[in-house]
This record gives C-alpha cells, structure tokens and sequence, in this order.
C-alpha cells in the first residue's frame, strides 16, 4: 500500500499502513504520513495502540499539532501518553490552543502542574480557562466555546465587516454573530448571510433576530435535547443575568453524547474507557470486580433454587427448563434497560411520562409474556407431554417476564432518584432480579401444583 492510497482508504487500513511503518523503524515516514491526516485521525490512531507502543507513535507526531491532537484524545488515552511529561512540555503544547482545549488537556494533570501553567497563559485565556473550569463536570459552562464574537446593535453592517476582516474573527464554522448591549446582555445575533448580502449603510438592529439561548448551569444533556429538538447547530450560552458568556457548538455536543453512550456500554459491562489496550493486570483488576459482584449475585440465584432441591430431584424436567425463564425474562429486562438508559441518557425521561413509561412496560411485559408462554407451553408439551408441567412453566415465564419489563424501568429509575449512576449497577441488579424471579416463580408453583 502506498501513502495516498492509504489516505483515501478506510481507518483500519490507515492503522495496517501504520503498522507496516513501524515495523520498517522509519519514523520520517510515520511523521509524513501524520502530516496529511488530521488531528482527529491521528488521535484514533494513538488510541489503537497499547500504552509502550503508544509512546513511540507519539513521538512521530508533527509538534505543531501535538496539542490539537492530545484534546481530541479521551482522558485515559491522554493520561497514559502525560505520564512523564514535565510542566514546560505541557506548556509548549497548550500555547495555540483554545481555552477549551487547554481546560480538557489540563483535566488530566496533576493540580500543582495545572496552576502553573494557567499562569503562564495570557490573561484572556487565563481568565476563560478558571471560567471554564468552575461550573460543574456536567454544566454546559463546561462544555462551551467562551471565545465568541459580539457586537453591538447600534453600528452599521459595514462597520461589522471591517472590524471582523481587521480581528480575523470568523472560522469556517461561523454562522451568526452575536449582538450584545452595553452591558454584554445578549440581545439577538446577526446572520452571515445577512451580514452580507444586506444594505451596508443598514444597522445590525435592522436584521438581527432572537436567539434560542442555553443557560449556562444547566445539565449538557439537557442542552443535547434543545439543540437537536431546535434543528440548531450552535446556541449562545448566558447566565442567569442574560449576560453572554459563551456558545456552544452542535459538534461538540454529539461528540459529548457520543462518549457518554460509549462510556454508558462499557460501564455496564464493568470496563474502563481505556479497557482495549490496558495492561493485563489492569484489565484483570477492573474486571474482576465486576467478575466478583456477579458472583454474588449467582449465588443469590444458586440459594433460590436450593431451597426446591426436593421438587427438581423428583422432576428432572424442571432442571432442563429452568433456564429457559431464566434467560427469557433476562432478554426482556435488557431491552427495556437500554432503552431507558438511552432514554436517560438524553434527557427524555422526567415528571409525568414516567409514569406512562412505566404502564407501557408492564403491558409490554405482560403482552409478550402471554405470547412467548404460550410458545414455550407448546414446546414443552411436545418435549414432556405433561399438561402440569406445560401450565408450570408458561405461567413462570408470564410473570418472569412481566417482571422483567417492569424492573428494566424501575431500577435506573429508582437508582437516579438515589444519585447512583445505573450504568454502574443496573444491570447486575437487573439480572439478580429476572433470576431469582424465575426461578422462584418456577420451581414454586412446580411445588404448589405438581407435588401436592
């Protein structure tokens, strides 16, 4: 493969030329071959290496975009490459970068290292940094562009232009200005196209319109749901005075919600962002916590289902289907938890519809319970050809899988009211449920309705 045919060729292609370039131990080539991606590519790249190897493919990285490069790393991969750097490395590669950018990659250092390179900033960039980093991990303040363009209301369109060409203000980007009064107050914003194509001689008053604006305090996934509720790109972000203090771009909220569902997965599954080229023991340890939680919670099952040893050593039958309830309410129970987390997860699930969530599911639950018992009975007859056992498990499965609904809403539900993160613990109580459930309704209406 050669260098634009890789260019032009998928990100796993991209990853297989790099490695070809590594092997042959020419990093002038790996350093061309950086220069004509972008810092998005090359920090995908990064990230698909383990940490030793990391450190090499770093240092072919072109310095004059290093810095871009490690903001659009997420922390864990970031950390790992600023393990060993000193504070005037860290320094260097921040001098050209935004406020934002600084404040993500500062994220990642120790606090002494953080102060003293905020001090070394210029003044503006100091001051949006500290801005930045005093709202909350999950306030839009955090997330939000602080460098904007306003102007005023009372100048002429020509005036506008002349002072955007002299500053060199506007990016590709840039779509609106916005239009603040004497005391930085947001009072409209002015398009681009308006900006041009209109009467030079006209005031910015004459053509701005009213904005839909985001506070700055409020939760960045409430903020995702305005904007793409709104078809908008950007938004002003003001505070509680209605003073202009930033903008907040639709990239960076897809990018924000994006990780998040990633980080929402991988949590459930009891792993770390960084989880894929983690060292062995790392990846032993996170897991295994997990590993361990899990087999509590089998025991749990294990204990349930002890306490039928006489029924299931008198019907061998009910050994056989057990975990035919068992995994039918777990399916069910998966499915609705996926659904609230992303239901959660942006910012759709609150007050009333809770409630006619919840009734949803219970029908759900009960709907396909009845469907699915009545399949498994047909199965079960033709296997055992016994009608008690058939009643058996196709009520079993009807209550293990209406439960299973239910406490697929119920449980991040109630674990939110409780400020526990469901990601973390849903679905291992989500599983102790649907098993004990199952296995409980099972075996105890075998015992009611069999053996007696």
């Amino acid at each position: 493969m050669n260098l634009d045919n890789a260019l032009l060729a998928s990100s796993e292609d991209k990853l297989l030329y790099l490695q070809k370039l590594l092997v042959l131990e020419d990093d002038l080539l790996v350093k061309e071959f950086f220069a004509e991606l972008s810092e998005v590519e090359v920090a995908h790249l990064l990230a698909s290496f383990p940490a030793n190897v990391r450190q090499r493919v770093w240092l072919c990285v072109p310095d004059d975009f290093k810095g871009e490069v490690l903001a659009k790393l997420s922390e864990e991969t970031r950390s790992s490459l600023m393990v060993d750097m000193k504070e005037s490395d860290v320094s260097e590669l921040t001098q050209d970068l935004g406020a934002q950018e600084i404040a993500d990659i500062l994220d990642t250092t120790a606090e002494s290292m953080k102060e003293a390179v905020i001090e070394g900033l210029d003044q503006n960039t100091r001051d949006q940094i500290q801005t930045l980093h005093a709202y909350d991990d999950q306030a839009v303040g955090r997330y939000m562009n602080p460098e904007m363009v306003n102007i005023r209301q009372n100048v002429t369109l020509e005036t506008v232009q002349r002072y955007i060409r002299i500053k060199d203000l506007l990016d590709e980007a840039s779509q609106e200005i916005m239009v603040t009064n004497q005391d930085n107050r947001l009072v409209g914003s002015l398009r681009l196209v308006d900006l041009i194509k209109q009467n030079q001689e006209a005031l910015v008053s004459e053509f701005m319109h009213s904005p839909i604006s985001i506070l700055d305090e409020i939760n960045i996934h409430e903020a995702a749901v305005i904007l793409r509720s709104k078809g908008l790109h950007f938004a002003p972000v003001v505070n509680a005075s209605g003073i202009l203090v930033g903008q907040l771009n639709i990239e960076d909220i897809i990018g924000i919600t994006r990780e998040d569902s990633e980080q929402t997965q991988m949590t459930m599954s009891g792993v770390s962002e960084d989880e894929l080229f983690s060292p062995v023991m790392k990846s032993a340890q996170s897991r295994g916590i997990w590993l361990g939680i899990n087999l509590a919670t089998a025991f749990l099952a294990a204990y349930v289902i002890g306490q039928f040893e006489a029924v299931i050593s008198q019907l061998v039958a009910l050994a056989v289907l057990m975990p035919v309830v068992a995994s039918m309410g777990g399916i069910a129970g998966s499915q609705t938890l996926s659904i609230i987390m992303r239901g959660l997860a942006l910012g759709q699930i609150a007050g009333k519809n809770r409630l006619w969530l919840f009734n949803k599911e219970l029908w759900v639950g009960a709907s396909n319970g009845v469907i699915w018992a009545i399949v498994v009975g047909i199965v079960s007859q033709v296997w055992f050809n016994d009608w008690m056992l058939t009643l058996v498990i196709s009520l079993a499965i009807a209550i293990n899988m209406t439960v299973a609904n239910v406490s697929g809403i119920a449980i991040p539900l109630l674990l939110k009211k409780m400020k526990i993160d469901p990601a973390l613990s849903g679905a291992v109580i989500l599983t102790t449920v649907t098993d004990v459930v199952g296995f409980m309704s099972f075996l105890g209406l075998a015992t009611l309705l069999i053996l007696d």
